[in-house]
């Protein structure tokens, strides 16, 4: 898929034929089996320049396949890997084609307890979700001090946070706009469910009654502010995503009396050692055990309608891109 930029302003989507010389250099060249959709791809494909700088482009931030060529001694041709985050799909080409060349410092072995399919069901997103879970868990929120909150829950890294939480041992609440996610929202784990309303404060009360030991929150705005005055003492949240709003108006009271953390998650430029940690996680420990029921399957050429419906909250869970076996 190659997104381009028209004289008059508009971005058009097309897939055509490219050279594999016509590829950005790197250490690794990739053949692709599967990639994912993701909130930040299609922001790409729909022509946002806080993602992407240069068109024509390929979107795609998440790759899974086979090594083709190496000219670094870290991969051999043959081997399994994948690469998320970084700039690939962003101002990289990215992983909506059948071949991709990286820095081998983007490229992680596949995980011994994952299949290539298993880890792109999961892609950015699930790594995003592990992250934050990991960052929790390094903060001192544990299972039996409370419930945690995952809001935006039906999205690719709310579902996938409530699952891992819910293996994790904790109590997890699912906030969601989906009158109708009830039913696959407890079949990942959650204890209970609230709609947004039920999740947003309006008073404007500085602190609100301790709900929850922590959260990961995927919203941002309104949600988040929420959930900050509605959480425990040396309670944290894990703010991962802005679907909602990237602005965020909240009280400095359950920070100073009651020490909450604000945990920022960069998962495009983790460090190397947490990223393989968490993946290492996601393939054992946390692996969820119906990840399928999770995954909607398309073809690149199937992919374009659900670029629009991601944009606009329509798509449940996440959308796994085949692309060759």
């Amino acid at each position: 898929m190659v997104v381009r930029e028209t004289p008059d302003g508009r971005f058009l989507r097309e897939f055509t034929t490219r050279r594999i010389d016509d590829l950005p250099p790197g250490d690794v060249l990739l053949r692709v089996q599967y990639s994912s959709l993701n909130y930040k791809d299609a922001l790409s494909a729909t022509g946002n320049k806080g993602v992407t700088r240069r068109y024509p482009h390929t979107p795609g931030i998440d790759a899974a396949g086979v090594v083709e060529e190496s000219s670094s001694q870290k991969f051999r041709p043959g081997e399994e890997v994948l690469v998320s985050g970084f700039e690939l799909g962003s101002n990289h080409a990215g992983g909506f084609a059948e071949f991709v060349r990286v820095p081998a410092d983007w490229v992680v072995r596949k995980p011994a307890g994952l299949s290539l399919r298993e880890s792109m069901i999961l892609g950015t997103a699930g790594f995003t979700a592990g992250l934050s879970v990991h960052r929790l868990l390094q903060h001192g929120v544990a299972p039996g001090q409370g419930p945690l909150l995952v809001t935006g829950a039906t999205g690719g890294v709310g579902s996938i946070a409530v699952a891992i939480l819910a293996r994790a041992g904790f109590e997890v609440v699912a906030v969601t706009g989906k009158a109708d996610a009830g039913e696959f929202l407890h079949t990942l784990g959650a204890a209970r469910i609230l709609s947004r309303e039920e999740a947003t404060d309006r008073t404007g009360r500085a602190l609100l009654s301790g709900l929850w030991a922590g959260a990961v929150d995927t919203v941002g705005g309104s949600l988040l502010d929420t959930a900050i005055r509605q959480t425990r003492p040396e309670g944290a949240i894990a703010c991962c995503g802005n679907i909602g709003s990237a602005r965020l108006e909240t009280s400095i009271y359950p920070f100073i009396l009651r020490g909450v953390a604000l945990i920022g998650i960069d998962s495009a430029f983790a460090p190397a050692e947490q990223r393989l940690r968490v993946w290492e996680n996601l393939s054992g420990p946390w692996k969820i055990p119906h990840l399928e029921m999770l995954a909607t399957e398309v073809t690149l050429e199937e992919l374009n309608p659900l670029i629009d419906r991601i944009l606009a909250g329509g798509v449940r869970g996440r959308t796994l891109v085949t692309l060759g076996r």
